[in-house]
């Protein structure tokens, strides 16, 4: 047995330098490969979060303009509508106005054609009056000539 620790304690003996020489390569990778890794990668996720975060603010942005765009459109719409609406009124008023001239010429047509219809009647009442009159002067003349005969 006790060779074997004899053995064993020249093994550990010649192990030393490697396990020495491990622990060399082990802090100089980590000094020199892993630490500037992890910041490089802590940069770039950084870089990456705030990218992400500016993107986030950047859609919250876009969505609040456009809603007021939105907003705008459906103002702009709404004039528009009201603009409508008032020149609406205004072509009903115009012919409103149009129909009520013609109706008041056409009452002012009738009245003076109402107007020319009497006088006319009267004219051919008087006329027929001095018609029946000579008419009735010529039966009269015809039947006592008649009768003288």
């Amino acid at each position: 047995m006790e060779s074997t620790l004899h053995g064993l304690g020249q093994l550990l003996l010649k192990a030393v330098p490697t396990i020495f020489l491990l622990l060399i390569v082990h802090f100089y990778l980590k000094s020199m490969f892993f630490r500037p890794m992890g910041e490089v990668l802590a940069k770039r996720r950084a870089a990456t979060e705030g990218l992400r975060e500016s993107a986030a603010a950047m859609r919250v942005k876009a969505d609040e303009q456009t809603k007021s765009i939105e907003a705008q459109l459906r103002q702009a719409r709404e004039g528009i509508y009201q603009e409508q609406e008032e020149a609406r009124r205004g072509w009903i008023g115009d012919q409103t106005a149009q129909l009520e001239d013609a109706r008041k010429q056409t009452r002012e047509l009738i009245h003076q054609s109402d107007e020319m219809l009497e006088a006319e009647a009267v004219a051919a009442k008087s006329q027929l009056a001095g018609t029946a009159d000579a008419l009735g002067d010529q039966i009269a003349q015809t039947l006592l000539k008649g009768t003288s005969a």
